[in-house]
């Protein structure tokens, strides 16, 4: 993933930021990453998922960074509950270790924007949190490709779903090119139309496959088997 630009700071605070990792190396080392740019602040710190939703709910961040393993409630529990209480919840990367951890799978299921990996180096994490706050998901499509086919492996080919049929062409192409983890400018671009256009799309794709975000949209699109069909 290329680093995304950062904001015009003309009059605009900076993006507020949560850690919840139960590793105090790794907190501290997000925390100097992140607080070496300008529109970037880290307002709050928990060390594990209990921690996390009570100050989150009190902090109200931009995005909150989420260790996927922690104690007592792990990241998956976290943030399902930080999206089911908060009329207006941040945007939530989930942290993990192994690229190809079942958690990751459930988290984005979950509601999550993204994941990232503990590896990744400081332009990509830098990047992930600007793209998330600004609306667009943290999408490794090779990585969701698998771990979708690995959740539906061993049962039979999935009915395609009823929201398929409710997609017009442009929509349906769409939601594939959302699979590739475009952006919005990208997919503006590809298509040849406006922003507000593409806008337009994407929000129709997520109320008509029933998702709160585009990761979720994708993750449905794979576990219909409309996209293992189409790839």
């Amino acid at each position: 993933m290329s680093p995304a630009s950062p904001p015009s700071q003309a009059g605009r605070p900076p993006l507020r930021i949560v850690l919840a990792d139960d590793e105090r190396m790794v907190r501290t080392a997000l925390r100097v990453i992140l607080e070496a740019e300008p529109d970037l602040e880290v307002v709050g710190e928990a060390v594990s998922g209990a921690e996390a939703v009570p100050l989150v709910r009190s902090l109200a961040p931009d995005v909150v960074l989420m260790d996927v393993r922690m104690p007592e409630i792990d990241g998956i529990r976290a943030t399902e509950q930080i999206l089911a209480t908060m009329a207006e919840p941040p945007r939530i990367v989930v942290v993990t270790t192994f690229e190809n951890d079942a958690y990751v799978y459930d988290a984005l299921r979950a509601g999550a924007a993204g994941f990232l990996l503990k590896r990744a180096d400081p332009d990509e994490l830098i990047g992930a949190v600007r793209l998330v706050a600004r609306g667009d998901s943290l999408l490794f499509p090779a990585a969701v490709r698998a771990l979708a086919a690995a959740h539906t492996a061993g049962g039979p080919d999935p009915a395609a779903p009823a929201w398929a049929a409710r997609l017009t062409d442009r929509e349906a192409d769409v939601l594939r090119l959302m699979a590739t983890g475009l952006s919005n400018h990208e997919l503006s671009e590809r298509l040849g139309v406006g922003p507000q256009t593409v806008k337009t799309h994407v929000a129709a794709v997520l109320a008509k496959t029933g998702s709160r975000d585009r990761t979720q949209a994708v993750i449905a699109a794979y576990e219909g088997g409309f996209l293992m069909k189409k790839s």
